[in-house]
């Protein structure tokens, strides 16, 4: 016999209402008992009555998640993430992939794209802030990932210098100081690499080492052929360094696979530290030093964001900054 709401409120010791509004998006619930009914419902795979749903609130059951690209590591999972988080609320998922391409996230901006889905969850990488703030899309959309946009849209973003700093200080405090920041952008504009960046820069100032100019590798795809390419480049170029930080754990994972075919020691010649912390980076060898950036958290503030703007209509739009936290996480590249 299929699990009901009310086996989910017993499991969890709240009311079936509590569980009712968990499952549309209301605000005020403590996270200790949003964790209680999720536990609840994983026990009981407990399963929304999708259809008798929409048909009361006149919504499909679907939301889209666009992302760039699925073939990279960190996308994936975040994709996976957002979908695991939907589910648990009862939401369908449409996958979409930009290409990180203008016209694309355009499309998805601007509800031009021909889809049928009551609210999008959206990681742009090549819109600027005057796209964002034009914006005509006429349904809900939470922006996630890495390009701070703030004061159009509800936004759950990493904390791309904070992490940065961290992992360059880390560096610092394992005695290297000629460090290569791979796959940097120094631009005023709030992406991802620019702001990966600042964060290595101030952790050099802190600790008074000179930034050497040929140590820093970029514009750059962040993928593991243009992390090797690039260190195999400096190594015939003859430039001296005793650390990597790759920043992304592609990056990384590329300068780690380059340095050791070129019989280079890692961590013995060479540091690497990554930023993402992929699943590929632990079964690495060595497994890779990197930055949790808050993935899973994102995928989960996300989802419950989109579902408060379902719920609630005549707020359908939102300017909330959420910064998920992150830390370093040890392991063997360092």
């Amino acid at each position: 016999m299929a699990a009901t709401m009310a086996d989910v409120a017993r499991i969890a010791g709240v009311s079936k209402k509590t569980v009712s509004n968990f499952f549309n998006g209301y605000p005020y619930m403590r996270d200790e008992t949003r964790q209680r009914i999720e536990a609840a419902i994983e026990q009981l795979n407990y399963k929304v009555n999708i259809s008798a749903r929409n048909l009361s609130s006149g919504r499909t059951g679907s939301i889209g998640l666009a992302v760039p690209e699925l073939a990279h590591p960190y996308f994936a999972e975040l994709s996976q993430a957002v979908v695991s988080a939907a589910q648990r609320r009862g939401l369908n998922v449409l996958v979409e992939v930009t290409d990180g391409k203008r016209t694309r996230e355009l499309d998805v901006l601007n509800g031009t794209g021909g889809r049928s889905v009551d609210g999008i969850i959206f990681e742009p990488i090549a819109l600027s802030p005057d796209d964002i703030r034009d914006a005509t899309t006429a349904i809900p959309l939470i922006l996630i990932g890495d390009r701070v946009h703030e004061g159009r849209f509800d936004f759950v973003a990493v904390a791309n210098e904070a992490g940065a700093h961290d992992a360059t200080a880390h560096l610092l405090s394992s005695g290297r100081r000629r460090i290569v920041a791979l796959g940097m952008e120094d631009s005023e504009e709030p992406t991802a690499a620019a702001g990966r960046y600042r964060g290595y820069l101030r952790a050099l100032e802190e600790a008074g080492v000179r930034c050497d100019p040929r140590l820093l590798v970029g514009p750059i795809p962040w993928n593991r052929t243009a992390g090797a390419d690039a260190v195999a480049r400096l190594i015939d170029e003859g430039v001296e360094f005793d650390a990597v930080f790759g920043l992304n754990d592609a990056l990384a994972l590329g300068a780690m696979s380059q340095l050791q075919r070129r019989g280079l020691g890692v961590p013995q010649d060479v540091a690497v530290v990554g930023f993402d912390n992929v699943d590929e980076g632990r079964f690495s060898s060595p497994a890779l030093t990197t930055i949790e950036s808050g993935r899973e958290w994102i995928a989960q503030k996300a989802v419950e964001l989109l579902a408060q703007r379902l719920a609630s209509p005549e707020e359908s739009m939102g300017t909330t900054l959420l910064m998920a936290g992150h830390r370093l996480v040890e392991r063997d590249s360092v």
